[in-house]
């Protein structure tokens, strides 16, 4: 029996980011606000953290506002209109509902219907995953266009007397659009998990407990803040040298580093061990914002985008990383 060849999709190339954008929650809520329930100060917050104010979104800001105002930008600043994308990909935590998928609904709020759309679940290093899949996507010839959303609202999750993590988190969202690119303009993808150090940042009961009665508590997040540093600070650091490597660069070739707005002790911890040349620019938008989980490396990238702190084209090296414990990095070049 002889059987019909299949007919693949056309592969293209090369692909790059074309387009940033973000939305934050209006809130804001500077540490002299939260330090009571805590039994600490702003000093206190500013030299374990580095954070200034972070942002909380509003009772009409739900995930879903957040997420489609991101996207709308973002497809405006790369010139793309909703029908044109073959693929919506929202990396969140923090979407309330099990089913259906938020990325359906966005797909179908700014006219992307039939897109493929789905949500993916790696914590703050949600939206590195996304861009990972949508270079893929769009190199397989799976899709022209593909949109990456990080969303997330974090303060649903917070318990105003935890001193490990609930302080740190903010509000918002961050959207790309990805497509294809006559040169490379994302590197290729480090990524990996340990799942053995899964209680290291985790939420303190599960949403089954509600249904035996066991703790009808609202679940809150929590960390064990030694642990998650020392990983992130030296680990993590292998993995964005991993990427540099990968990408046929040296780390004095990077011109912008944008790690996940975890904690600014962590971020300079980083910039050390990848001894980054002076002149590069480092996003350091957890000062204002906070920790946004999924939502922080392009809401980093968009602040910086919109201060003028980057050219158009600077090669980023980006990684996320977070709860799981998940992690990924990635070299791209800046819209």
């Amino acid at each position: 029996m002889t059987r019909p060849s299949l007919r693949s999709a056309q592969p293209t190339t090369y692909s790059r980011i074309l387009g940033i954008g973000g939305v934050r929650g209006e809130n804001v809520v500077p540490n002299d606000d939260i330090v009571g329930p805590i039994d600490s100060s702003d000093e206190w917050i500013q030299q374990r953290t580095g954070i200034i104010e972070r942002r909380r979104a509003t009772e009409e800001q739900t995930i879903a506002a957040m997420t489609e105002e991101a996207a709308r930008q973002a497809l405006a600043a790369a010139g793309v209109e909703g029908s044109q994308l073959g693929a919506v990909i929202v990396a969140t935590v923090t979407h309330l509902e099990q089913t259906p998928a938020l990325a359906t609904i966005i797909a179908d709020r700014i006219g992307a219907t039939p897109a493929a759309a789905y949500d993916i679940s790696a914590a703050c290093a949600g939206y590195c995953y996304g861009i990972a899949q949508a270079d893929a996507l769009v190199r397989a010839g799976a899709a022209d266009y593909v949109l990456v959303v990080g969303a997330e609202r974090m303060s649903d999750f917070i318990d105003p007397t935890d001193r490990t993590i609930s302080f740190i988190l903010g509000d918002g969202a961050g959207a790309a659009v990805v497509g294809p690119s006559d040169t490379p303009g994302i590197g290729p993808t480090v990524w990996g998990s340990d799942g053995g150090q899964a209680d290291a940042i985790y939420q303190t009961h599960s949403w089954l407990t509600f249904r035996d009665g066991t703790d009808t508590s609202w679940p809150t997040l929590r960390q064990k803040g030694p642990t998650v540093f020392k990983w992130a600070s030296f680990e993590m650091a292998k993995v964005a040298k991993e990427a540099i490597e990968a990408a046929g660069l040296r780390p004095e070739d990077i011109e912008v580093f944008i790690p996940h707005q975890a904690n600014m002790r962590i971020i300079d911890q980083l910039a050390k061990q990848l001894g980054l040349p002076e002149s590069v620019v480092i996003a350091r938008d957890i000062a204002q914002t906070g920790n946004t989980s999924a939502a922080s490396i392009p809401l980093a990238t968009e602040r910086l985008q919109r201060e003028g702190a980057v050219e158009p084209g600077a090669l980023a090296l980006q990684i996320g990383f977070g709860a799981g414990l998940a992690y990924a990095a990635q070299v791209v070049a800046l819209p």
